[in-house]
């Protein structure tokens, strides 16, 4: 990687760090672009180098997110026939998406508020929903065309799914809620959503 292509790299990463540390301590409605360059200690127009506007950085920490998610379920080895009902695969997987929604808590929350503002009706939060649940509708996919009896259609179970697993997520502080271990948290959720997933 050349010079320029690394401080870019650089100044792309910072601020990324830095809307990190801002959406947490402020929220993203509050949070200024000129807070997020400040923090990162870059001028405000190199933010426009990297990012046409604070919700396209906002995308750009959810890819991240998105990639990380994928990167942690793949060292795993992710066949697409995943057994969900199977304990151990159902636990995997949420277990994967929990340590990651906690990593990304600012990301999480600064997701909720942008949709919160852009207004119930342009369906932006069942948009995310949908394309974040989507690994887990097609494993629900899986199951139903061998058969399964689900409790609902694979899409809404999915989503129902992801909203249980982000609603909790994103209430618990960043320290963790006291008393409570993210295996137990895993754990509980697990055991939930296999009862659900088991057959009417």
């Amino acid at each position: 990687m050349g010079l320029r292509k690394e401080r870019a790299a650089g100044t792309a990463a910072a601020l990324k760090d830095a809307a990190r540390r801002q959406f947490l301590e402020h929220g993203y409605l509050n949070t200024k672009i000129t807070d997020i360059t400040a923090a990162a200690g870059r001028a405000t127009g190199s933010f426009y180098d990297h990012f046409a506007s604070k919700e396209d950085l906002l995308q750009a920490l959810l890819a991240d997110m998105r990639a990380q998610a994928s990167a942690d379920i793949a060292q795993q080895g992710h066949p697409r026939d995943h057994d969900l009902t199977d304990r151990e695969q159902l636990r995997a997987h949420l277990a994967v998406a929990w340590r990651v929604m906690r990593a990304n808590l600012p990301v999480m929350a600064a997701v909720h508020e942008s949709s919160i503002a852009a207004g119930l009706a342009s369906g932006q939060a069942w948009q995310r929903l949908a394309e974040d649940t989507g690994m887990l509708r097609e494993h629900l996919e899986y199951l139903r065309g061998r058969g399964h009896d689900l409790p609902g259609d694979p899409a809404l179970v999915a989503a129902a799914m992801g909203g249980m697993l982000a609603a909790l997520a994103f209430a618990m502080p960043p320290s963790g809620a006291p008393g409570y271990s993210d295996d137990e948290v895993i754990d509980t959720l697990t055991s939930l959503l296999r009862s659900g997933l088991a057959g009417r």
